[in-house]
């Protein structure tokens, strides 16, 4: 594939992180998708992020699959690791480099098709192992590579574009989420930056597996009337239920003043999610009261937004996720010599009579 690239000339008055960079030294080529894909908003959203929590791009592993959306790591973070892999097994991947070096900061961008169909799989087991990684899901409905095909998301009784109608019941990988133990889940819309930003934020900072579904529209097979994952119909349905700020570690200033609704949630580095806008009695830590609520505003025909439910990492939370469980080392295993990695035939005789 040719990638075109972007003028390396920066104004002189970018605005700098810590770091020295600016938000062009996180993006990537220019895209290739079409004019207005929904995807594209993703892909600005993630470099904010990035560039605001000031995360070096060589601290970054971006992995992808098959479809539109194993296209988007290209656009974002040129400097930092990728790769993309086959159809639905993006989460392997991660879960490899993950294991290796648990120093790399690990996102997932994946598609519907490539993660409640061929994926499935791999994606409930990503949650099962609580992986450390932000796991993103740029949800058109349909496969956009392959001529608008239903995807698995694809609501009942919406339309394709040439006219037939979806008699299958999608999955929600908001509620599968919900479902297998995920930690921290979200939903939100590809047209809206200003909830965006601070969720992918959240979850980037967030210690376990970070499940992100956002309604991604395609401009080319679903974006008519009669489609349930278009811009008029998100825009129309979208019910913003929960407003997350994200608020970095730093030394806390008090007040007081009335703080209205508002809950926080502390996470393991000390950084808080703050939520608005909720209902007097919506609890972001009841993980069945939040299933049940995104289903009565499903049958209300609302798309429920925001961060919808967080688990706050416990004092002794280092055995929840994924390197505390297997009870790994504190060393990242790409930072062993060879030798210390395979001390040979002798001891792994020694290691197999042990459980002899």
């Amino acid at each position: 594939m040719t990638h075109i690239a972007k003028p390396r000339i920066h104004h002189p008055g970018l605005a700098r992180n810590r770091l020295g960079l600016t938000r062009r030294d996180y993006e990537g080529p220019m895209s290739t998708l079409c004019a207005g894909c929904g995807h594209d908003s993703i892909t600005a959203a993630i470099i904010e992020a990035f560039w605001e929590l000031e995360i070096a791009p060589h601290q970054v592993a971006k992995m992808s699959g098959i479809g539109c959306s194993g296209k988007t790591p290209t656009y974002f973070l040129k400097e930092a690791h990728g790769f993309n892999g086959v159809h639905g097994r993006m989460p392997a991947v991660t879960t490899g480099a993950h294991a290796a070096n648990h120093e790399l900061v690990c996102i997932g961008v994946s598609g519907d098709g490539d993660s409640l169909s061929i994926g499935l799989g791999q994606f409930a087991h990503a949650m099962r192992r609580n992986i450390d990684m932000l796991y993103i899901i740029e949800n058109n409905g349909v496969y956009g590579l392959t001529k608008g095909q239903f995807s698995a998301s694809a609501d009942y009784g919406t339309k394709a574009k040439r006219g037939e109608v979806n008699r299958e019941h999608p999955i929600d990988p908001v509620l599968l989420a919900l479902n297998l133990g995920a930690s921290f889940v979200a939903r939100s819309f590809s047209g809206d930056k200003a909830q965006l930003v601070p969720i992918i934020k959240g979850g980037l900072r967030h210690q376990g597996f970070a499940m992100v579904d956002i309604i991604s529209p395609c401009v080319t097979f679903n974006d008519h009337r009669g489609s349930t994952k278009s811009y008029e119909y998100t825009r129309d349905h979208y019910n913003e239920l929960v407003q997350a700020d994200f608020v970095p570690p730093a030394q806390e200033i008090t007040a007081s003043y009335e703080a209205g609704d508002v809950r926080t949630v502390t996470m393991h580095d000390g950084s808080r999610m703050r939520f608005r806008k909720v209902p007097e009695d919506y609890d972001p830590q009841d993980r069945d009261q939040v299933y049940a609520y995104i289903r009565d505003r499903q049958r209300a025909g609302e798309i429920a937004t925001g961060l919808l439910y967080l688990e706050e990492v416990p004092p002794d939370g280092e055995g929840t996720h994924f390197h505390g469980i297997q009870g790994t080392v504190d060393e990242p295993l790409v930072n062993y010599p060879f030798e210390e990695l395979c001390p040979g035939a002798e001891a792994l005789e020694e290691l197999q009579r042990r459980f002899r």
